[in-house]
């Protein structure tokens, strides 16, 4: 397989493998369709290159099922994030103690974020971002276990500046 072969075939199927992204995936996750494209095209190219496509279905049925398949992975994906967020944010409130109408109160929780030294911050908003450990480590050149002993200080910090702000 040439890459202009596989040029032609992306050519040939992109509004396919669209049309069986856009019915499969969540539509809040639609942001992701270019990665769902890219994983769709990746693993029928390798497939390709493998011989794995044993032609018993056209060409496009074959990548709309990948791409049918591709969609529910990322869908399964991303719900799995969208709940790690929501248990990282119950576990912030939580370790700091912080009252349960925080919503109510953003102002509070900006009030005490400003009053803790900027290397904790930064990592606490990240992890309200939903990003990992991993990933927090990698985007600020740091080392794993330095966030993660920054955070459990920032927790800390955020605690005691909270239980303060009950006392007045």
């Amino acid at each position: 397989m040439t890459n202009s072969d596989f040029t032609e075939i992306v050519n040939s199927t992109k509004s396919i493998v669209l049309s069986a992204i856009e019915k499969n995936l969540a539509e809040r996750f639609f942001h992701s369709i270019d990665d769902v494209v890219q994983e769709t095209y990746l693993r029928a190219y390798k497939a390709l290159v493998n011989g794995k496509f044993r032609e018993e279905s056209k060409l496009s049925t074959w990548l709309y099922a990948i791409a049918r398949n591709e969609s529910f992975r990322m869908n399964e994906k991303l719900m799995r994030e969208e709940r790690k967020i929501e248990r990282a944010t119950l576990r912030i409130k939580e370790e700091t103690h912080l009252d349960d109408n925080i919503q109510d109160q953003p102002n509070l929780l900006i009030k005490y974020l400003k009053q803790i030294p900027e290397k904790y911050k930064t990592i606490l908003l990240h992890y309200s971002e939903g990003f990992s450990e991993k990933e927090i480590a990698e985007k600020l050149s740091i080392k794993q276990g330095t966030v993660k002993s920054r955070a459990f200080r920032g927790k800390e910090f955020l605690r005691k500046i909270a239980f303060m702000g009950e006392k007045e």
